[in-house]
C-alpha cells in the first residue's frame, strides 16, 4: 500500500525518578514519576484532539509501556510493542549518572572523543552505532507499514530519538546526538509522502 501523505508522530516517554535524577536508564526497568504519568495524560488528549491516530507503536520497555498505554486511554487504538526502539543498552553502567559516567569513563562521551565513542561498546551493552541500526530498523519497519493517509504514534525514547532525526536530516551520528534535545513527552511530527520523510514539528511541548 502507498505511504503517500503519511504521517509519523514520535514521542518521548514520561519522566522517570532516573530521568529527574539525570541517571542512565538505559534497558531498565524504571517506572514513570507521577510528574510522568501526568505528561503521558497530556500528551494522550493533546494526540487525540490534534490528530486522527490511527494505531500506537512503542518500545517494550517498561517506561515507554505506561507511557503508551495512559497515552492510548485517549485514543483507543491498537498498539504494539517494539523492542527495536528501546534505548540504548548501556549494561553494567545503567544506574549511574550522567555526570559521573562521562567523567570517570570518557570514551563514553560522544562530545569529547566523537565517532570513538559511537563505536565503544560497554561492558554487556551495546555500541551507539549498534543502537542507531536498530532503531533505523524499526523507523524502516513503520514506513514499510504505513497504509494511505494512515497516522501512526511512535513512543520511544530520547537516544532513538536522536539518531533519528539525525538520520532524517542528513547530519552525522555525532552531530545527531549533541545538536538535539526531547523533553520527556515532546512530540515530532514526520510526514512520509512521495518516498520522502520530512521533519514538520521536532521535540514540541507547548501543548502542556
Amino acid at each position: 500500500m502507498s505511504a503517500d501523505d503519511a504521517t509519523v508522530v514520535l514521542a518521548r516517554h514520561g519522566e522517570t525518578m532516573w530521568n529527574h535524577e539525570r541517571r542512565i536508564q538505559g534497558w531498565a526497568p524504571a517506572p514513570l514519576n507521577e510528574t510522568g504519568r501526568e505528561q503521558a495524560r497530556a500528551l494522550g488528549a493533546h494526540l487525540a484532539e490534534r490528530y486522527d491516530v490511527d494505531r500506537l507503536v512503542a518500545s517494550d520497555l517498561r517506561r515507554t509501556k505506561e507511557t503508551a498505554r495512559l497515552v492510548n486511554r485517549s485514543l483507543q487504538v491498537d498498539v504494539a510493542f517494539d523492542p527495536n526502539w528501546r534505548e540504548r543498552d548501556f549494561g553494567i553502567y545503567q544506574g549511574m549518572g550522567y555526570e559521573a559516567l562521562f567523567e570517570g569513563y570518557p570514551e563514553f562521551a560522544v562530545g569529547e572523543t566523537g565517532i570513538a565513542a559511537a563505536e565503544a561498546e560497554p561492558e554487556g551493552g551495546e555500541t551507539l552505532l549498534e543502537a542507531r541500526e536498530r532503531v533505523l530498523d524499526g523507523w524502516r519497519a513503520v514506513v514499510d507499514s504505513l497504509a494511505r493517509a494512515e497516522t501512526v504514534v511512535v513512543v520511544t525514547h530520547g537516544g532513538p530519538l536522536y539518531v533519528l532525526l539525525g538520520h532524517l536530516r542528513g547530519r552525522d551520528l555525532v552531530t545527531a546526538l549533541t545538536e538535539h534535545s526531547q523533553e520527556n513527552c515532546a512530540v515530532t511530527e514526520v510526514q512520509v509522502r512521495d518516498g520522502a520523510q520530512t521533519v514538520v514539528r521536532e521535540g514540541d511541548v507547548s501543548y502542556r
